[in-house]
């Protein structure tokens, strides 16, 4: 394995700390993590699919994949044709997407960093080898076998904790309690079909309404509530797959990046300079 100190000399570096992090997955999660290292002066690369699936789109870089380029909370990220591109725009103050579904980049460019922020609940192939530093997100990972840490992600009191033996909490597919619920808040394709939107992020709904189409089949709201994330019109689903989400607060803001998910980025943030701080 190639030796940490590679981290503690980039980090000596005047202006920004020279250290380059590849963020796997560019969500709400990724993006919240990506949000974080930038403004600590980190130049990140991230990775996502050519369609990508996420919900809460209004503070996803992902949506770079589709419109090019994409503001959250002040932050530029850009859609990247290469390498080359996404290193390039490091000197104007933008963050790369790549479309690169297997992260190809880690093995090619070895950066000092790398987070796998896509939140499979397994392992998609990160191993502890690919950078001095590799950080998982929530179940799947086993800090000091196939990563060096893994960060929290379950709501409660551990969220965002840095786990440097064992791993997070396992995933039981209950999201974590908002409002006094649970599973109803998310809404899941009944089928396999093309996603047509009925309702738009930010529209507040009643129980019972009509938020999207699968097909031919209407999908329905199980609360009454403000729609936080919705998929991107067009896209092909899978029977299952989560489409939509309602947050039952009444004064939810759905373009700003989330308590949880800053909980979690700040578990990153502490992880790489604990890092750092013990090279």
């Amino acid at each position: 394995m190639r030796q940490n100190t590679i981290l503690c000399i980039v980090v000596k570096k005047m202006g920004r700390l020279g250290m380059i992090t590849v963020v796997k997955g560019a969500d709400d999660l990724g993006t919240a993590v990506a949000y974080r290292l930038y403004k600590c002066g980190m130049d990140v690369i991230m990775t996502e699919t050519a369609s990508p699936l996420v919900v809460r789109r209004k503070v996803a870089f992902a949506e770079a994949v589709q419109d090019g380029t994409v503001m959250v909370e002040g932050i530029k990220a850009s859609l990247a044709d290469s390498i080359e591109n996404a290193l390039a725009m490091f000197d104007e103050g933008i963050i790369p997407v790549l479309i690169d579904p297997e992260a190809k980049v880690v093995e090619e460019l070895y950066p000092q960093i790398v987070v796998d922020a896509r939140m499979a609940k397994r392992n998609l192939g990160t191993t502890i080898e690919d950078a001095p530093l590799v950080i998982g997100l929530g179940p799947g990972f086993e800090a000091g076998i196939d990563v060096h840490a893994v960060i929290e992600t379950c709501r409660g009191y551990r969220l965002g904790r840095v786990i440097y033996g064992g791993g997070a909490i396992p995933n039981t597919g209950v999201p974590g309690d908002i409002g006094g619920y649970t599973v109803e808040r998310m809404i899941k394709s009944p089928l396999e079909g093309v996603v047509a939107n009925v309702r738009s992020i930010g529209e507040a709904v009643e129980k019972g309404d009509i938020v999207a189409t699968v097909g031919n089949a209407p999908v329905r709201s199980k609360i009454t509530g403000v729609v936080r994330g919705m998929v991107r019109e067009g896209v092909n689903v899978p029977k299952g797959t989560r489409i939509a989400n309602i947050d039952p607060r009444k004064d939810i803001e759905c373009d700003i990046i989330s308590d949880r998910a800053l909980s979690i980025s700040g578990g990153v943030l502490e992880a790489v300079f604990n890092f750092v701080a013990n090279c």
